[in-house]
């Protein structure tokens, strides 16, 4: 029997006033699992999250976490969950040290050696007032607050915003100690690297729709690898597959090329350069970017220098 869902969401809505924020999110998250939830601000990624943890009524379909619905059980949702936000705002005369406390007690949890383990992997000075603290820091706090938390489901959205590259590591590798333990995540990120690194599965949002989710070997199919190629005879014959695309011959007797490829194409290209008698071959797989870009670019979302 398959385990029921930790999160799920079926064709939800969202309007303000005349605007549709969410027109049809459908998302799955496991026992286990990370969930990647991309796309471009205003596509609706944080109105969704805001729906999950019941501080919005949606407008149409549902939102169930552990089984319960969102809107209505928001209270006893929250007692096995645990939230960073982007922009971390907290109370300016407390100290940061006092501010996870107060955190970890709001959510029946306890300061614990985890704890201390945690502040000091961050390195964050726990005796300053919040009100000094950078952005960054600011994150650390409530990073370390969720952390410390032992709880079934974990979001975060755009969590590393103002970290250092070192500290996104540490909050990579605490991610993975997450999904180890059996814990789901969902980490809603613009940074596709991230996501890329750390994520099971990934939903793609546009315009209040998910529009593709599955793991990223499972969507690669729909996006080109990257090939260069230096054969012993000519390869002429790249010209003649639909699959190749941005044909470029890198000698002029033909025998060296750059080109993209469609995945389903992968193994006649190889046929025809085999050959051809190859040299040298150097082929680079889809990213999450480049799957990203191809929804956004064909939808026309994105103009040059964005």
């Amino acid at each position: 029997m398959v385990d029921e869902p930790i999160l799920e969401i079926k064709d939800l809505k969202k309007k303000f006033g005349k605007f549709q924020a969410l027109k049809a999110v459908n998302l799955q998250l496991h026992k286990g699992e990370v969930l990647g939830f991309i796309g471009p601000n205003g596509a609706g990624k944080s109105t969704t999250i805001r729906i999950i943890l019941g501080l919005i009524k949606a407008s149409g379909g549902s939102a169930t976490v552990f089984g319960q619905p969102a809107w209505r059980q928001a209270v006893s949702i929250h007692r096995n969950l645990a939230y960073v936000p982007g922009d971390v705002y907290l109370w300016p005369n407390l100290t940061g040290g006092q501010t996870i406390d107060l955190l970890l007690h709001m959510s029946g949890q306890k300061h614990t050696a985890t704890t201390d383990a945690l502040i000091k992997e961050f390195k964050l000075d726990t005796s300053k007032k919040n009100r000094t603290y950078s952005k960054g820091n600011r994150q650390k706090v409530a990073l370390i607050a969720a952390f410390s938390t032992d709880v079934a489901l974990y979001i975060f959205d755009e969590p590393t915003s103002g970290l250092d590259p070192l500290n996104e590591i540490i909050f990579q590798q605490h991610v993975a100690a997450l999904k180890k333990a059996g814990k789901s995540v969902l980490l809603s990120s613009h940074i596709l690297s991230e996501v890329e690194k750390m994520c099971d599965t990934i939903a793609i949002i546009r315009d209040g729709r998910v529009i593709e989710s599955g793991s990223l070997e499972s969507m690669q199919h729909l996006t080109r690898n990257m090939v260069a190629v230096k054969t012993r005879e000519p390869a002429d014959d790249l010209r003649t597959i639909s699959g190749v695309h941005q044909l470029v011959y890198t000698d002029d007797a033909h025998t060296a090329a750059e080109f993209s490829v469609d995945s389903d194409q992968i193994g006649l290209v190889m046929a025809r350069l085999a050959n051809k008698g190859i040299i040298r071959l150097k082929t680079t797989p889809p990213t999450l970017e480049d799957l990203f870009l191809r929804y956004y670019q064909s939808a026309g979302h994105l103009k040059a220098g964005e």
